[in-house]
């Protein structure tokens, strides 16, 4: 900007104005996505699950049983020499097909996603806000819009954290059950869910 035109600094300074009440948030958001919100925090921090009314929580070990109560099928418990409990069910002569695991409470390790794609991020993220400054004090881009370039730089990043995370790696019968090794990508509807929101305290 050529420091004689005067003509957009007004403009300018509002605009910085507006950039200082201005807040970037990044993750799954709102009471319409509370499931996900859920889902979200379960992986971000880790969690204890036990079952609230029954003996054993029950764990689907192949698709095809995944959402669907066990109930819904014929199946019988079966006890292994080593004391794990299934649900199976009968599958031709002499075998038998294990439908669930049954166990009284399942540890779902920390697996962050938002937080260690901050972490990994902070400097790069500073850098391209600079940027984008600059860009606002050479008139060229709004308060706005540049929260809005940063918000996206920053659900990509965190978007890629989910897509590449492979440890703590998922256990034998969750891989078997959504066929994927990926411990944060089932559906990819967690994935999806991260948006980008700015808020103005003005």
């Amino acid at each position: 900007m050529d420091l004689k035109d005067d003509n957009k600094i007004p403009e300018i300074l509002q605009e910085l104005n507006k950039l200082d009440k201005m807040h970037i948030y990044v993750g799954v958001f709102g009471a319409d996505n509370s499931f996900m919100v859920m889902i979200a925090s379960v992986n971000e921090f880790g969690a204890r699950i036990k079952p609230k009314v029954a003996r054993y929580l029950t764990i689907p070990l192949k698709k095809k049983y995944r959402g669907k109560s066990p109930r819904d099928f014929d199946l019988f418990f079966y006890e292994s020499k080593e004391g794990n409990k299934f649900l199976v069910r009968e599958k031709g002569k002499d075998q038998l097909e294990f439908a669930y695991m049954l166990t009284q409470e399942v540890n779902i390790p920390e697996r962050s996603f938002l937080r260690s794609t901050f972490d990994q991020n902070e400097k790069k993220w500073f850098s391209f806000a600079k940027k984008q400054l600059e860009k606002i004090m050479a008139g060229e881009i709004s308060a706005k819009e540049a929260c809005d370039r940063l918000g996206a730089r920053m659900q990509s990043d965190v978007q890629k954290t989910i897509r590449n995370v492979r440890t703590p790696p998922n256990a034998p019968s969750t891989v078997a059950s959504k066929g994927s090794s990926n411990p944060l990508i089932d559906s990819g509807r967690m994935r999806q869910s991260i948006i980008w929101k700015v808020e103005d305290d003005g």
